[in-house]
């Protein structure tokens, strides 16, 4: 499968899933006018024309960080429980990452006026808040193994500078916790940002 992405964008989590869960995959860089880096137009694999997606061998097109996670998690049997509260955790957190902290950092990727980055980053301190207190002492977000939700709230968490939100302090020990991490290692030189 070929996973379509740009350099530290949202994609880094799924790239992180895909090491971690051990499938096999190629990396397909895009550039900024949306080209691949085989020279085919992003909108013509996917109309929605933004990343990540990840191209099946059969061809098949799946978008959405949540979708491709839980694909990842289910194909590889790793990164997501069978059953139970935390399968259910696992997906709430990964919902919640993607409605209420990457949609609002929107206003600090472009030039939006400056009271609305003040109502995003309010939002934001919120969201963290959560968070910071769902993970608790635990290892990761959810229990003490880690699941799709910590490959995405890795993403997240690195890219919070840029908002000015002050993240607690178990949210940036465990940020430099995943920064250790294998996976995470190889994804970062992967993508050219180690």
């Amino acid at each position: 499968m070929n996973l379509i992405y740009y350099p530290a964008a949202c994609s880094l989590a799924d790239h992180i899933a895909l090491i971690e869960a051990r499938l096999p995959y190629k990396l397909l860089g895009i550039d900024r006018e949306k080209k691949t880096e085989d020279g085919r137009d992003l909108l013509s694999i996917n109309p929605k024309g933004y990343i990540p997606t990840l191209q099946l061998d059969d061809g098949t097109i799946l978008t959405e960080n949540q979708t491709i996670l839980t694909y990842i998690a289910e194909q590889s049997g790793k990164l997501l429980p069978k059953e139970g509260i935390l399968r259910w955790r696992t997906l709430e957190a990964l919902a919640f990452m993607s409605s209420e902290i990457h949609g609002n950092y929107t206003p600090f990727f472009k030039d939006f006026p400056e009271p609305e980055k003040v109502r995003a980053r309010e939002k934001l301190k919120k969201a963290f808040a959560i968070l910071a207190d769902q993970m608790g002492e635990k290892a990761f977000l959810v229990s003490d193994m880690m699941t799709i939700a910590d490959c995405y709230l890795f993403w997240v968490l690195r890219v919070a500078p840029k908002s000015g939100v002050e993240l607690r302090e178990n949210l940036r020990s465990y940020f430099d916790r995943m920064k250790a991490l294998p996976s995470v290692i190889q994804a970062l030189a992967e993508e050219g940002l180690s």
